[in-house]
C-alpha cells in the first residue's frame, strides 16, 4: 500500500477531482496554500496498492494534458502537479464505533 500526495495547481483542481472519481479513484482533498509552487494549489491524498502507483500517476498527467486542450490552452504553470509517494504498509482502517459499551 502506497499513500501518493498530489500538490495540484489550482487551474486543475476541479477537473482531477471530477475525472479521478469517474476513473475510480478515491481520494481526500485538502485545501493548501504555501510557496512550494508558488501559486494557489490543492493536495490531494491518495491510497493506492503498490501496482497502481503508475497507473495513477499517468492517470493525472493524461487529466491534466486533456484539460488543457479541452480549455486550449499551455500548461499555466512549469509544475502542472507535484507528488509524493510514501509507504503506507501500517495504515490502518477506523471503522465506526458502535454504541455497545466497551468493557
Amino acid at each position: 500500500m502506497k499513500l501518493l500526495i498530489c500538490i495540484v495547481n489550482d487551474f486543475y483542481t476541479n477537473e482531477v477531482e471530477k475525472q479521478m472519481r469517474h476513473k475510480g479513484y478515491q481520494m481526500t482533498e485538502l485545501a493548501s496554500s504555501g510557496g512550494f509552487l508558488k501559486k494557489g494549489n490543492t493536495t490531494f491524498l491518495f491510497g493506492i496498492d503498490n501496482q497502481k502507483i503508475d497507473a495513477l500517476k499517468q492517470d493525472l498527467k493524461e487529466v491534466c494534458i486533456s484539460y488543457e486542450k479541452k480549455k486550449r490552452k499551455q500548461a499555466v504553470t512549469s509544475n502542472r502537479f507535484t507528488s509524493f509517494v510514501l509507504a503506507a504498509e501500517d495504515a490502518m482502517l477506523f471503522s465506526r464505533v458502535s454504541n455497545q459499551k466497551q468493557e
